[in-house]
């Protein structure tokens, strides 16, 4: 299954709209004419998603989603727009694939015995060095 099946997450290509603009860069007098760059938008309420993933897409996206709830992926890598097409949607997908894998839990960890010793022996050393500053009563 390609990584650019956006139907595995449910998304149907009737919750995509692609616009497609002008690109700046390379292309030479064809960029001036042509609309090469595509903005691709999903709407994240009309997808059903888990609440989750729904969080961790969210997360994710950061500034890509506008309006609070319009994902918006801009391609304007490729001279084509069948290409800058692609480009996007593996982008989304790769964003749903990230979103859709649960954050392994951190287990809590005690110091070793031989650290705790290691720490106090540096202490006990740095102690020293700077007992060794102090001026002495008795001279």
């Amino acid at each position: 299954m390609p990584i650019t099946d956006l139907s595995r997450w449910g998304i149907d290509e009737r919750n995509l709209d692609e616009r497609f603009v002008r690109a700046s860069g390379p292309g030479g007098q064809n960029v001036n004419k042509v609309a090469t760059a595509v903005e691709l938008r999903l709407d994240l309420d009309a997808v059903t998603l888990p609440p989750d993933m729904h969080e961790r897409l969210i997360t994710l996206a950061g500034a890509k989603v506008v309006g609070g709830h319009v994902l918006l992926i801009d391609s304007r890598e490729y001279r084509t727009q069948a290409q800058n097409r692609e480009a996007a949607r593996e982008r989304l997908a790769a964003l749903l694939l990230a979103a859709s894998k649960r954050p392994r839990t951190r287990t809590k960890t005690k110091p070793t015995r031989a650290s705790k010793e290691r720490r106090i022996e540096t202490k006990k050393v740095r102690s020293r060095v700077k007992a060794g500053r102090r001026a002495h009563e008795d001279d």
